[in-house]
């Protein structure tokens, strides 16, 4: 071999080299290769936020990298899903949201600050949560009778509070006074956990907050719980009944949690959070918290995710309108 074909086989097996080790380094990296956030849109000790910190945690274990729970409260969750909303869609900014961000807000607002049917990419739902009616311990009520009776003796001063406009406990507490005929006066928090914080001061009667952010408060006594609002009663405060029983035939709402992440994002990155998603909450450990704090573990598809989303946004809505419910 003479001098210049042997420089020739050099350079060529350089700039093969070369040529992999640049194709190896444009590849992405597998997913996750950092850490992950997932923005909570209410302020800490809500139910979404209960359930986001537990998931977080099961997801940060599976993918060895952290899984940063976000709380950007505001506008009835708004705020939160806009950040995420407008996120890069990459995958590393994570959104849970609830009924209320997701399937009310659009029917409530008129005017939202992204397109709610655009704006996002499903994920698979996490729970149903069921809703629990807490009152201040110091109240004289012992059941849900008490409370409507009270309530029709003086309309409009027993107040209800709420974790924001158009959320499930504000939307259970109008339903609520549609079938009992009580009238009671809204009062709109930032999120479950101040809503909470204020009925056990005593500024606030009533407050329909989750079995799965309630259930430690009525157990300890901070808070009196007299009925569910879910069609059966809940695992979680078993003794407690459901409005249904207590005489108000076919009452049944509550609400959920799920996953969503920026429009735009991967199908491929969306399709792993998914599977992910869904293997941690069929992990037994996983399965007992959620069910022994109030909360039924719902794993869904993004398909099937994005179908509920849709169909509750129609049941809702009918509700807002047939009530003429405003977001003020």
């Amino acid at each position: 071999m003479t001098i210049g074909l042997r420089s020739s086989v050099i350079l060529f097996s350089s700039l093969t080299v070369l040529s992999a080790l640049t194709a190896q380094a444009q590849s992405p990296a597998p997913y996750p290769s950092r850490p992950v956030t997932v923005v909570v849109p209410f302020p800490p000790g809500g139910g979404t936020d209960v359930g986001a910190r537990l998931v977080a945690q099961k997801l940060s274990l599976k993918w060895g990298q952290p899984v940063i729970v976000e709380n950007r409260g505001g506008a009835a969750g708004r705020v939160g899903a806009e950040l995420v909303a407008k996120a890069k869609p990459d995958g590393y900014t994570l959104l849970v949201g609830n009924v209320g961000t997701q399937s009310v807000n659009p029917a409530l607002y008129k005017k939202m600050p992204y397109d709610p049917d655009k704006a996002f990419a499903p994920i698979g739902m996490i729970a149903e949560l069921p809703l629990v009616m807490l009152v201040t311990p110091s109240l004289p009520w012992k059941n849900v009778k008490d409370v409507v009776d009270s309530a029709k003796k003086e309309p409009g001063k027993i107040t209800f509070a709420s974790s924001g406009a158009g959320g499930a406990p504000h939307l259970a507490g109008e339903i609520f006074q549609q079938a009992s005929g009580a009238k009671m006066l809204h009062v709109a928090y930032k999120g479950g956990g101040p809503a909470a914080l204020d009925l056990m001061a005593g500024h606030v009667n009533i407050y329909f907050g989750t079995v799965l952010e309630s259930v430690g408060h009525v157990k300890s006594g901070k808070l009196k719980g007299l009925g569910v609002t879910s069609a059966s009663r809940s695992p979680a405060l078993p003794e407690l009944p459901t409005i249904a029983e207590s005489g108000y035939a076919g009452f049944d709402t509550g609400s959920w949690i799920g996953m969503l992440a920026p429009a735009g994002t991967p199908t491929a990155i969306v399709e792993k959070i998914s599977a992910d998603l869904r293997e941690v909450l069929a992990l037994p450990d996983t399965q007992k918290t959620l069910i022994t704090q109030g909360a039924t573990p719902w794993p869904m598809t993004p398909e099937q995710f994005s179908a509920r989303i849709k169909s509750d946004r129609q049941r809702y809505g009918r509700i807002i309108e047939e009530n003429n419910l405003s977001a003020e």
